[in-house]
């Protein structure tokens, strides 16, 4: 998404400026991004108690408040600050309303709930290189039966491959984001998402990863 980087880059050249105008618009532009982000991860028994727009306004309000000291180091790009502090809130949320263990939320490595069906199917895709056709029952019950596979893949991957996958594919960040949110480079990042997709087309195939 170079555009849509290279916006935000100017909105946040614009903020450290003092224009207040640029702060609320850094503050929603990526809010799509972010309710995919918790649409792919919230808990379904936090979503029948916490409104997922509920967790992004919180989200945004803690980064609003933390807006100053980000462009004063920019210690990272804009997006993945905002998707890190996200991320906090969410676990925050699950700890509170489902008593979950604690986690780390430094690294995204350190774990994620369960993806949705509609998730899987979107990491499905790509695997698969096209959209499934569901349009019969034999055909609807075969794409079940491969996201399950998918999930027990996921699931047999190190965290941080499974991170990497989910965010490029699912949340559709650039390598670029994905690097920075996890502490590496871009490099590095395309490094991790090439060795997670060979791994996961290995265990779709039966092997070990």
């Amino acid at each position: 998404m170079p555009d849509a980087e290279f916006d935000t880059e100017w909105l946040v050249d614009r903020a450290r400026a003092g224009d207040l105008t640029s702060v609320a618009m850094l503050m929603q532009r990526h809010r799509q991004r972010l309710k995919k982000m918790i649409d792919a991860r919230m808990d379904p028994r936090l979503r029948a108690r916490v409104d997922p727009s509920d967790v992004i306004q919180d989200a945004l309000t803690t980064a609003a408040q933390r807006l100053s000291e980000y462009l004063e180091t920019e210690p990272i790009p804009f997006y993945p600050w905002l998707r890190r502090i996200t991320w906090q809130t969410l676990v925050h949320a699950h700890q509170m309303h489902l008593d979950a263990a604690k986690r780390s939320v430094r690294r995204e490595s350190q774990g994620v709930w369960g993806l949705s069906d509609r998730s899987t199917s979107q990491l499905l895709d790509v695997l698969d290189g096209l959209p499934g056709n569901t349009s019969t029952p034999s055909a609807a019950a075969d794409r079940e039966e491969s996201r399950r596979r998918v999930k027990e893949a996921l699931a047999s991957l190190a965290e941080i491959d499974r991170e990497v996958l989910v965010q490029r594919y699912v949340e559709q960040m650039s390598l670029k984001e994905i690097g920075a949110g996890l502490d590496m480079s871009e490099a590095a990042a395309q490094m991790r998402h090439m060795r997670a997709l060979q791994k996961m087309h290995k265990l779709l195939k039966g092997g070990a990863p």
